[in-house]
């Protein structure tokens, strides 16, 4: 919770970059672009949803994570959005946290 509020004190996602924003558990991971000036969530995407579209046999994994990069670009790239914050939760950046952010920025995501 520490670490998680001491990035937080420093990333901010304005309506021009908006926040990518990463919840890890140990099933599932959720991903939402967030505008933290009007505080609404614009899309979000979860490894939940992409394993009952079957997309993916369990959201628990690297390859799964890396799937919901690729799907919360194409998302993005919908609304015409770019560039984002990257708002990685506290979580250390490796495993399913770094291969989620490269399949981001392979999908269209620039930060």
């Amino acid at each position: 919770m520490r670490r998680h509020r001491r990035i937080r004190k420093r990333i901010v996602g304005y309506p021009d970059r908006l926040r990518l924003a990463v919840f890890r558990s140990h099933k599932h991971l959720v991903v939402q672009l967030i505008n933290d000036m009007e505080q609404k969530t614009v899309v979000s995407c979860s490894t939940k949803r992409l394993q009952q579209d079957g997309q993916v046999k369990t959201g628990g994994n690297v390859t799964a994570a890396e799937q919901l990069g690729r799907a919360i670009a194409s998302e993005a790239k919908k609304l015409g959005v770019q560039q984002v914050v990257f708002d990685r939760g506290g979580y250390l950046y490796h495993g399913r946290i770094k291969a989620l952010a490269d399949a981001a920025r392979q999908g269209g995501l620039q930060f």
